[in-house]
């Protein structure tokens, strides 16, 4: 593809390196999202007769952040007029290596999977607006659609006909209403099922860990398939885990798998944050009586299991059109009945997550970065 850039006859009298600069520090490094200037990542800049030279400094030999470094850094500095040429040339920290494949490409201060005891309660749909409602007040967040076989959140989020950007062995995600999205729905045709058994389905989990790059986050979200299956503890112990979030219906059925599902995650020692009953009730839209169809449930679970409920969805036809449509109730109906207690329930998790220490800190090989202001 030609670069435009380049294309354009742009003359100045002068140029400085101060300008070289200036130009650069619109670059973002993509894992940490801060400029490479304010990085101390640039140095020794040249400038003479229109042709530039400078050098990036990398973390780490072999770095896959050069070769879309280079590009971004290229496109800046030949927008600036009268320059002609660019030479960028790169070197790393003497201690640097090269990249530890078994550590994850993830810097978040919080994960948190949402789960479910069974399918069909709508666990994806509450994964999906949460994580919406959670970008939206500020925060950086990252959605990992774990359920393989069953990939709906790009759908969800229309995405569905979106690629991720893929160079080397790395992948970078595309975003959705603010958030870093990805999912095997985005690597594989729709009408293609998966068809792997546990270890295949083990390698692609550790790989959408390891080699996304999901840059640095407040909170990743992962939705996870339903059930207590193998997928639910390769992903569990493969992430610190700061909680789950269970999601029923009050179903009496349903009911007795998240009971399942919640021992579970306390047998592997990771929190419950509580649980959010979707389908709690319905409204009718000419009385405006509230009717609860599928029976009571919630708040009996919250007293029996010793949670919080976090939130009771009611069955909303519009909650399902936004799933249909890739607009998220959160965003289309805000102020609806759904879009509240979902909205509620993504406020009542943050502020859970900002009294809580990250178990990043103590996870080995996880990279953190605290001199980020994260919550």
């Amino acid at each position: 593809m030609p670069n435009l850039f380049g294309l354009l006859k742009k003359t100045s009298p002068s140029i400085s390196p101060d300008d070289i600069l200036a130009a650069l520090g619109k670059v973002l490094e993509p894992e940490v999202n801060r400029d490479i200037v304010s990085l101390g990542m640039v140095k020794d800049v040249a400038c003479r007769d229109g042709s530039v030279s400078f050098t990036i400094r990398l973390r780490e030999a072999g770095s896959p952040l050069q070769i879309p470094l280079e590009r971004m850094a290229r496109r800046a500095v030949l927008a600036v007029p009268g320059v002609k040429a660019v030479e960028i040339n790169f070197e790393s920290s003497p201690k640097s290596q090269l990249r530890d494949t078994t550590r994850l490409n993830l810097d978040a201060r919080h994960v948190v999977a949402i789960a479910s005891g069974k399918g069909g309660v709508g666990k994806s749909t509450v994964a999906v607006n949460l994580a919406v409602a959670l970008a939206e007040t500020g925060q950086r967040v990252g959605l990992l659609d774990g359920d393989i076989h069953g990939p709906n959140v790009p759908l969800m989020l229309g995405l569905k006909d979106e690629q991720p950007f893929a160079f080397g062995e790395q992948i970078f995600p595309p975003s959705a209403y603010g958030l870093k999205v990805m999912s095997m729905g985005l690597l594989v045709p729709p009408e293609a099922p998966v068809i792997w058994r546990g270890p295949m389905l083990h390698q692609a989990i550790r790989q959408l860990l390891r080699d996304v790059m999901w840059g640095s986050l407040d909170v990743l979200v992962v939705d996870l398939p339903p059930g207590t299956g193998d997928v639910q503890l390769t992903l569990t112990q493969s992430l610190p885990l700061s909680g789950v979030v269970m999601v029923t219906t009050p179903q009496e059925a349903a009911l007795a798998d998240v009971i399942k599902g919640t021992e579970m995650f306390r047998q592997l020692d990771i929190r419950v944050l509580g649980f959010v009953e979707n389908m709690s009730y319905y409204v009718c839209p000419h009385c405006g009586q509230e009717e609860a169809i599928f029976g009571p449930g919630g708040e009996r679970l919250s007293g029996q299991l010793g949670l919080p409920l976090l939130g009771r969805v009611p069955l909303d036809p519009g909650v399902r059109l936004g799933g249909d449509t890739g607009q998220p109730v959160v965003v289309a109906a805000p102020d609806s009945p759904a879009g509240w207690a979902l909205r509620q329930a993504a406020e009542t998790i943050s502020s859970t997550l900002r009294n809580m220490p990250s178990p990043a800190l103590a996870f080995p090989g996880y990279k953190v970065y605290p001199e980020l202001n994260l919550i």
